[in-house]
């Protein structure tokens, strides 16, 4: 194997230096693509689908892309492969999501299929990905400032020409600033509009047509003319040169472009920073004692790795030495750093902060919750809600009318004046713009689904933000949702002459020796390990009756040779006659009865109330439905303020309460925590599942909380109706500006500089506003 591949195959060596990184980019791209073949590099950027036997899918990040149009074309290319199942390209992310047989096709053939339409894919988890950006980045900078130089020096060379009346200026020396302004333009054309000419070629050579092809056209013509003005000015296109227009809308375009591609990068870096957290390699024990480094795809299950501060746990494992401080703030929703040491387990893709630690691996790969969330991400990234998919059927036709317009115009202004004739169809051609109907959906939702994956909620599609927005009733699960999975002590009563403290480390000795809810509630409360190392009580011979309770003797160290018979559990077990309520009780009684009572609740999330508050006061009706007794879901329900409760479903039940909701033209959210809540989760119209309860792979939900923060399900509900607000503004605005500057190009009211700032600004203050979702509008980082 090479020392130096293709991005889905992570260096064996020490992460080198920025300039040896951009030498590796370039060697990289020279690389077969034959490389990608070997199965066991696919995990790199695959995974197996299970339902599918036979078949992969892939994460992959096309490059070349710069509209909808692109994505389309991507998309007929790799269908037109033998094997390939399915196709999902985003415009806005840049991401594609390839289904294949490996009986059938290889990754080579689909990404060749790729390259062959005029765009590169590269794995989604590409090592260099940021490098080649960056790269792109500054050569977009460097064409942008040669237009706009060229542009100021033209400016000045036309300016005389605006505003010198009849027989001020001498014909040789208009002719001699004529001639400066082509000079100046010829760079700019030959440089700066290289990509506009490069992508429009690429695509007649394809038959297709994409948003490239009228800039070009537009631009070419605009140079023509002024080029045979200039040479002849006695000719048809003699009177008028349009170098300064030409000048001024390529530097307006490559402006919008570069800012776009600023904002765009911005997006992508904050979802690769969530998604690439793995390292490329880590250190490995050998079996002498040494450490090597290695790629992290090499590590298997019982390796025993070294994790240096700073960097990424590469799988998931436990902690054989050392003691640390963990970030796991994005895979289990804790902001806080966490204390990890000896015999504690870490999880792939949280950060090592303090010092280095040695970790046994334990699982690897696709089989880490770290991947289970990549799945989700990058599944999000590449979803296509369906307004968005409703701006891409309308891109091509919308292209093939700015042509037949732009044409139109000029046949119709050619009788009057051929060279005004030619500047209104290049206005046309270039004013129009179908890329910022594509960006407006697409756009906003990846913007909020970043923030939201920042703020520990996944989001499986795209579409469920929009579906989000609509709804107007939640239905809660109550047992893992509003509940913990753990019960939380409450009232403690006492015989008279035991206080409550010697009472909770009396049941904690017997707790202790039970794994049952209860006991390690009362364990907990106690103060688990730290109050039993005191010795105030030591429980010996304890033994369990299963459904019943826990039965021992109690030693106090302060008098060793006296052993009290002890049983914690049900009244009955205990021999205790208490009243009947429908509170959750635990007794303790020893040789002389009853000791004490410990009344237990269940540990309701502490935003619970709050949560649903926040629903309840944007309008939307909350209900609850459980399996747990009517009894207890009546209570929970009164301390959290859901009036309407129900208890005793069974998972049937609740779909056909969730279907009555529905019949009545309710949109229905449901929150569950994953468990048995599979058929009422896939029923509703948009669903919330909390991760730590399930795996993320099995989840039914269109949303998944990776924390216990329940107002995470406002939060996200207030965001979605920001979103499709902003998608709405998006919509409009795309709308409104073509349906407004299109007519006044035809009608020749709209110059070529002028429209090539419109378009332009079309496309970024669409970007801007979704990047309002994300809290991304900042200045723009120095390049």
């Amino acid at each position: 194997m090479p020392t130096v591949s293709l991005s889905p195959l992570p260096l064996s060596l020490p992460v080198p230096g920025l300039p040896e990184r951009a030498a590796a980019s370039e060697a990289a791209d020279t690389v077969p693509l034959s490389l990608l073949d070997d199965p066991l590099e696919w995990s790199a950027f695959s995974r197996p689908l299970p339902q599918q036997p036979t078949c992969w899918e892939s994460s992959v990040v096309f490059e070349g892309m710069h509209c909808a149009a692109c994505a389309l074309s991507i998309e007929d290319a790799l269908r037109q492969v033998p094997g390939v199942v399915s196709v999902d390209v985003s415009a806005a992310s840049h991401r594609g999501r390839i289904v294949w047989s490996d009986e059938a096709v290889k990754p080579s053939d689909w990404m060749q299929a790729a390259r062959h339409a005029g765009y590169r894919a590269v794995p989604a988890n590409d090592a260099f990905a940021s490098d080649r950006r960056r790269a792109e980045t500054r050569q977009a900078l460097w064409r942008l400032s040669v237009a706009g130089f060229c542009m100021m020096q033209v400016m000045m060379y036309a300016w005389p020409a605006y505003v010198a009346k009849p027989g001020d200026m001498a014909p040789d020396m208009a002719q001699l600033l004529r001639w400066a302004s082509w000079v100046l333009s010829v760079p700019v054309l030959l440089f700066s509009c290289a990509p506009f000419f490069g992508n429009a070629l690429r695509d007649l050579r394809q038959r297709r047509i994409s948003m490239d092809l009228p800039v070009a056209l537009g631009m070419g013509i605009t140079f023509v003319v002024s080029a045979i003005g200039t040479f002849e000015p006695q000719g048809i296109f003699g009177a008028e040169v349009y170098f300064d227009s030409f000048t001024m809308f390529v530097f307006f375009l490559l402006t919008g472009r570069w800012l776009e591609l600023r904002l765009r990068d911005r997006t992508a870096g904050a979802l690769e920073a969530l998604m690439n957290r793995l390292p490329d390699s880590v250190e490995r024990r050998r079996a002498n004692g040494g450490f090597e480094r290695v790629a992290v795809r090499r590590l298997a299950a019982g390796d025993v790795i070294r994790v240096l501060p700073g960097e990424a746990f590469p799988a998931d494992g436990t902690i054989l030495e050392g003691r640390t401080l963990a970030d796991e703030a994005l895979l289990t929703g804790e902001s806080r750093p966490l204390t990890r040491s000896a015999g504690d387990a870490v999880i792939a893709g949280s950060h090592n902060l303090t010092a280095a630690v040695l970790v046994r691996v334990e699982r690897t790969g696709s089989d880490t919750r770290f991947a289970q969330i990549v799945a989700l991400m990058e599944s999000a990234s590449t979803s296509k809600p369906q307004l968005a998919q409703l701006a891409d059927r309308i891109a091509r036709p919308f292209l093939i009318f700015v042509l037949l317009a732009a044409g139109g115009a000029g046949a119709y202004w050619w009788s009057h004046d051929p060279g005004h004739a030619l500047m209104v169809a290049v206005a046309v051609l270039i004013v129009t713009c179908p890329c910022a109907l594509s960006l407006a959906t697409p756009a906003a939702m990846l913007a909020s689904a970043g923030a939201l994956a920042r703020r520990g909620v996944l989001v499986r599609r795209l579409q469920a933000l929009e579906t989000l927005a609509t709804v107007d009733t939640v239905v809660f699960d109550k047992t893992g949702t509003l509940t913990r999975d753990a019960f939380a002590l409450g009232e403690v009563r006492t015989r008279d002459g035991i206080s409550r403290e010697d009472a909770l480390a009396m049941a904690a000795a017997l707790a202790q020796h039970s794994l049952h809810p209860v006991s390690r509630a009362l364990a907990a409360a106690a103060g688990q390990a730290d109050r039993l190392r005191s010795g105030a009580w030591l429980a010996q011979t304890v033994e369990e009756s299963a459904g019943q309770g826990l039965s021992g003797r109690l030693v106090n160290p302060a008098k060793p040779g006296v052993a009290v018979p002890a049983r914690l559990g049900s009244a009955r077990f205990c021999g205790v006659a208490l009243p009947e309520t429908d509170q959750l009780h635990a007794c303790l009684s020893d040789a002389q009865g009853w000791v004490a009572t410990f009344e237990l609740r269940e540990d309701l999330r502490p935003d619970a109330r709050a949560a649903v508050a926040a629903l309840l006061a944007h309008g939307v009706q909350v209900h609850l439905l459980s399996g747990d007794r009517p009894d207890a879901v009546a209570r929970v329900a009164r301390q959290i303020g859901i009036s309407q409760a129900r208890g005793g479903c069974t998972p049937q039940d609740k779909l056909a309460l969730l279907q009555g909701l529905q019949a009545q033209g309710r949109k229905v959210a449901m929150v569950g925590d994953g468990l048995n809540d599979g058929p009422v989760l896939a029923g509703a119209h948009v669903s919330f599942a909390f991760g730590q309860a399930v795996p993320l792979a099995q989840a039914q939900s269109d949303f998944v909380v990776l924390g216990d923060r329940l107002g995470t399900v406002a939060q996200t509900f207030l965001r979605a109706r920001r979103t499709l607000t902003v998608v709405h503004q998006n919509l409009w605005w795309a709308a409104g500006y073509n349906a407004v500057c299109v007519p006044l190009a035809v009608v020749g009211w709209l110059p070529a500089w002028l429209a090539g700032l419109g378009m332009a600004l079309s496309s970024l203050l669409v970007v801007l506003n979704a990047m309002r979702l994300s809290g991304a509008v900042q200045a723009l980082e120095t390049v």
